[in-house]
């Protein structure tokens, strides 16, 4: 498939008000700095679609990307994880996410956002043990992979999937800074909605 059309819709700050726009949601996840807005800049061809920052925690609200005039959503939910944040603007996020996870009626799987560089976080480990508990399709996307080589790519997937106990398989690696993995994120989306339909 491809990505021509990307338009930001709204931001929702409270998952009750969630609207329902009809159409299949692919929500990525994952902790804060993982490089989610270059991760959405990068599969939509827009660098400046999802506002990338330096700052863990940018992200507050769920973020909905209106993708090809309607075939899909990209919701964008905030990063999880971020210790320098109030303990009432964690409870905030952490409502906002499983609202959204459980409240929504469109959502056909989540992508969850790890760093290649690093073991999965118990934050990681739990998003992982919730989805699984409440049966959300997911596939884990391991970031930043331009930041080791080859090898060691291959040795940290094996790793993150004994960590979150899945197969290697079920694995994808991307970097938005030196355009790889595209083409394996695209096609999964593609499956996920003509299986959908």
């Amino acid at each position: 498939m491809e990505i021509k059309q990307c338009k930001f819709i709204t931001s929702v700050a409270n998952a009750e008000k969630c609207a329902d726009h009809g159409v299949p949601e692919i929500a990525i996840a994952g902790k804060s700095n993982v490089g989610k807005s270059s991760f959405i800049n990068y599969i939509v061809n827009n660098k400046s679609m999802a506002k990338t920052s330096s700052t863990p925690g940018k992200t507050r609200l769920l973020n909905y990307f209106e993708i090809n005039k309607g075939e899909f959503m990209f919701v964008d939910l905030p990063g999880y994880g971020y210790a320098k944040v109030s303990g009432a603007i964690k409870d905030s996020w952490d409502d906002l996410i499983g609202g959204y996870l459980l409240g929504s009626k469109r959502l056909i799987n989540v992508l969850l956002l790890v760093d290649i560089r690093h073991e999965p976080t118990q934050l990681d480990k739990q998003m992982v043990a919730y989805m699984h508990h409440y049966q959300i399709p997911f596939c884990v996307i391991a970031t930043k992979c331009d930041k080791l080589s080859k090898m060691a790519r291959e040795k940290q997937k094996r790793a993150i999937a004994k960590e979150l106990c899945l197969g290697v398989d079920n694995i994808m690696v991307v970097s938005s800074q030196a355009k790889i993995g595209k083409e394996e994120i695209l096609q999964r989306i593609e499956h996920l909605l003509n299986t959908y339909k």
